[in-house]
């Protein structure tokens, strides 16, 4: 085989691998669970925005005025002071950030949890609701009207 015959045949079979690829990408990308999944997330992205909002600008405040005007997204440990001089940066451990992250995931847990709530209350109403009795069969059907025109003959 030269050389220009097996470019050729290379060329072929790589072009029909990545079009076999790209057809079971698009199904696989086209299926129902994995468009719900991308919707999820770009809310579940959006949602934690609020959240963060929330808890910045609405929750932490009155906690901060309540506790004396401490600001919890200050708050660190210093383990090498800065030093503009030399420039060195400051080393902290930053535990009021953390703070912040674990009363965001708590409500973020809590609106979780009420969602799901409601959605399985909504599940028991609709297994509460009876099953409608199943039609007769064709044969008892036909065994009613002979039984109906054996009472109207007697």
């Amino acid at each position: 085989m030269s050389n220009l015959g097996f470019r050729k045949y290379l060329i072929k079979n790589l072009t029909l691998l990545f079009m076999g690829f790209l057809k079971e990408f698009k199904e696989f990308a086209m299926r129902g669970s994995v468009v719900d999944l991308a919707v999820g997330v770009v809310i579940g992205g959006a949602f934690g925005k609020i959240v963060t909002s929330l808890v910045d600008d609405i929750i932490m405040p009155p906690i901060g005025y309540l506790t004396g005007g401490i600001d919890f997204s200050q708050m660190r440990y210093v383990i090498q002071p800065g030093d503009e001089a030399s420039g060195a940066a400051e080393v902290a451990i930053a535990y009021g950030n953390f703070i912040n992250v674990v009363i965001q995931f708590i409500i973020v847990a809590f609106c979780i949890f009420l969602v799901i709530k409601g959605i399985n209350a909504l599940k028991r109403k609709e297994e509460e609701v009876p099953a409608a009795p199943p039609a007769p069969s064709n044969e008892e059907v036909l065994l009613t009207e002979i039984r109906d025109l054996l009472r109207t003959k007697q």
